[in-house]
């Protein structure tokens, strides 16, 4: 016999604040385990197709560590150099920058030339701003993001614990299977196999959609002769799971940058425009449908207050935990109005008529 809904929700919610406070309490100290086991969940298809091809798990895992090995050594000696120096140089030009923008708004409007000019006031902030701190800045961030996810993490924990979880992938499954509810285990698997299908379908997806896209914006810009093209791209394909935001943030800058670069040559600064309005058709139309899918059921509005409430929240750790929280959470919000309608409190205590009959006779 069952226990009683009421007792059931009180075990539940106990359950869920338990894993809150952990997540609250223990914050950067899980944040290798669950990077590495988000690498492990991305993983996990390639390693199965890889077995069905008559590898083995332990073959197939260490297949895919060697790849992942060559790619990260890949990038750290021809992409990684060129990207922060890409950064560097962009926030060293970026007094410059400001005040060639500060002339040619004098030149352009002469009343800027008084100096109780509210414009000219809030140029000269900006660019005393980002002459002083521009160096702390790009500093800070860097020292900052060491800081949270130190090189001992990304060397050794989280590749070691990725390894180790998708090499236990399945069998983990079938053990956290095992010890489910029996009188709910339907219900749980088929909720289990609806979030893996929206995680599958959005993370998977996006992340491919974020370096498609990326790549595209970098090469294009690099090709079409803007300097710091690649760091530009980079920026906007790393926001692309946002919607629209990577696409405003990378144009507005690539488009800044092109006017500084190519000021009366508008053929290069339309083509830098060009290449932004084309990813975002490409996107919308192309990648996206095909990456991600049109049923995924996560509304970016539902995804941004995730990703602000678990940031605000548990900081990090809480923004890499938003999105499958969030899939999770909108699964089972689907999964209640089902319930809902098929409960008393919809239908009422009488059966819903039955519609008249339809036809030239009714």
């Amino acid at each position: 016999m069952a226990l009683p809904v009421r007792v059931q929700l009180k075990y539940w919610g106990i359950a869920a604040l338990v894993l809150l406070a952990l997540l609250w309490a223990l914050g950067n100290v899980i944040l290798p385990f669950i990077v590495g086991g988000a690498i492990a969940y991305f993983m996990d298809p390639v390693a199965d197709r890889l077995e069905r091809a008559g590898l083995s798990r332990a073959a197939a895992t260490g297949t895919i560590s060697v790849l992942a090995l060559l790619v990260t050594i890949l990038l750290a000696l021809a992409i990684l150099p060129m990207l922060f120096k890409q950064l560097t140089g962009l926030v060293n030009e970026a007094p410059e920058i400001f005040r060639r923008l500060q002339t040619f708004m004098t030149e352009r409007f002469p009343q800027m030339q008084d100096e109780t000019s509210t414009l000219r006031q809030t140029l000269e902030s900006i660019g005393a701003v980002i002459q002083s701190k521009g160096g702390e800045l790009a500093n800070a961030l860097v020292g900052s993001a060491m800081s949270v996810i130190s090189a001992i993490v990304f060397i050794v924990v989280v590749p070691v614990v990725a390894f180790y979880l998708l090499l236990d992938w399945d069998r983990m499954v079938a053990r956290v299977d095992d010890i489910l509810p029996r009188d709910h285990v339907g219900v749980v698997r088929r909720l289990a196999r609806e979030i893996d299908t929206v995680l599958a379908a959005f993370v998977r997806g996006q992340i491919s959609v974020c370096i498609v896209l990326g790549t595209f914006y970098s090469v294009a810009l690099m090709l079409a002769g803007l300097n710091y093209g690649l760091i530009v791209g980079a920026i906007a394909g790393a926001v692309t799971f946002i919607p629209y935001v990577g696409a405003i943030i990378g144009g507005a800058l690539a488009i800044g940058l092109a006017l500084f670069q190519f000021w009366g040559d508008w053929l290069s600064i339309g083509i830098v425009a060009g290449i932004f309005a084309l990813g975002q058709f490409l996107e919308g139309n192309v990648i996206t449908p095909r990456l991600v899918g049109n049923s995924v059921g996560l509304h970016p509005v539902w995804l941004l207050f995730a990703l602000s409430a678990f940031g605000t929240l548990f900081g990090f750790v809480g923004m890499l935990v938003a999105v499958p929280v969030a899939a999770a959470l909108g699964v089972l919000a689907r999964f209640g109005i089902e319930q809902y309608k098929l409960s008393r409190l919809y239908t009422g205590l009488h059966d819903t008529p039955a519609p008249p009959p339809e036809g030239p006779g009714a």
